[in-house]
């Protein structure tokens, strides 16, 4: 974490997580607040690699499975690096800032995905640096803060994944059912962002960030569902997290295939579900009289909505989907399962 904006978290009085999937972000007198119309989150769990370079664009293309040549100073998008077989190791939101691309993920993804991409560099002109604790991440919901943002940036983002910049600084929306931004700068900018907002703005948990996106059916591969899901299982090509006109990269043959030739089997559904025993990442689900042979499902992500209740997004099959009995385990509760916002697309 920057060392200027961990000092500031303890001006807020600010505990910092040791453990868990947002290890490293704070935590708020408060806590999460799921009902909160307008919060403020810390996202130090986020980490930043940066890509530069001459040959960085061509380099990160062939490794990516979106198209680089879409990204813009006015655009974001999200993208995934699969290994040979098309599994996604990590995925991802792609920007460009300065003369730099940045991929946005969790830190515990950092250190794989560095040294994953470093294996391809040979000969390119291309330099792989870990940036988390040159910039910071935080997280802003709902609207009333738009005045600080504004303030800030001189204007905001007007569609989903839009980026407006000022300085060092970059402001993302981000997909959801409330207003969010995504903001990625220096911690001085932080600073005077989040106290310009914290008026009329709650401060609230990463795990409130967390609870937005599966709402919102972001999903995030984490080290435990690393080489787990094809990108089209947890609904990658439906929020414009795939690309199959851009040409070869990584894992790109499992994936056209999949999409042209293939029939999907699994995909990724939003869920609730209430359990003492909280759902943790790659947790395998339980369809039962399931004949398939393999695992029927996992949970994706998961984050608490009130005590003992839990928002997922989990990969799980159609068929199993469809009839309506999937669990947490061969004898745990059963997931009431909905579509993501923007739909199923096609199977």
């Amino acid at each position: 974490m920057n060392e200027d904006w961990r000092a500031f978290l303890h001006t807020r009085s600010a505990t910092l997580r040791d453990t868990g999937a947002l290890a490293g972000s704070a935590c708020f007198p408060g806590g999460t607040q799921p009902d909160a119309p307008c919060a403020l989150t810390d996202l130090s769990h986020l980490g930043l690699i940066a890509v530069a370079g001459p040959d960085a664009e061509d380099f990160l293309q062939a490794q990516v499975s979106n198209d680089l040549r879409e990204l813009s100073p006015q655009h974001t998008q999200l993208s995934s690096h699969c290994s040979a077989k098309g599994r996604m190791l990590a995925n991802f939101r792609v920007l460009r800032m300065e003369q730099s691309l940045f991929l946005v993920l969790p830190r515990s993804q950092i250190a794989p995905l560095m040294k994953r991409l470093r294996l391809f560099v040979l000969r390119a002109q291309v330099s792989i640096e870990d940036a988390s604790d040159a910039l910071v991440c935080l997280g802003i919901i709902g609207s009333c803060a738009d005045a600080a943002l504004s303030h800030c940036f001189g204007s905001l983002p007007e569609h989903d994944n839009g980026l407006v910049q000022a300085g060092a600084a970059s402001l993302v929306r981000v997909p959801g059912d409330s207003p969010r931004h995504l903001f990625i700068g220096p911690a001085e900018q932080a600073r005077t962002l989040w106290s310009g907002a914290a008026d009329t703005a709650v401060e609230a948990d990463a795990d409130l960030w967390a609870l937005h996106d599966i709402r919102a059916g972001l999903p995030t591969v984490l080290p435990e569902t690393s080489d787990t899901f094809v990108p089209q299982m947890t609904n990658m090509q439906l929020i414009d997290g795939i690309s199959f006109t851009k040409g070869c990269y990584t894992g790109q043959e499992v994936v056209a295939r999949m999409q042209y030739l293939g029939k999907l089997k699994r995909r990724m559904y939003v869920a609730e579900v209430e359990t003492d025993q909280p759902p943790r990442p790659g947790d395998v689900l339980s369809v039962p009289n399931s004949r398939s042979g393999q695992a029927p499902g996992w949970v994706v992500n998961a984050s608490p909505q009130s005590p003992g209740r839990y928002a997922l997004l989990v990969v799980v099959e159609i068929s199993a989907a469809e009839g309506g009995e999937v669990r947490l385990s061969d004898d745990g509760p059963r997931l009431r399962l909905s579509p993501p916002p923007y739909g199923l697309g096609e199977s």
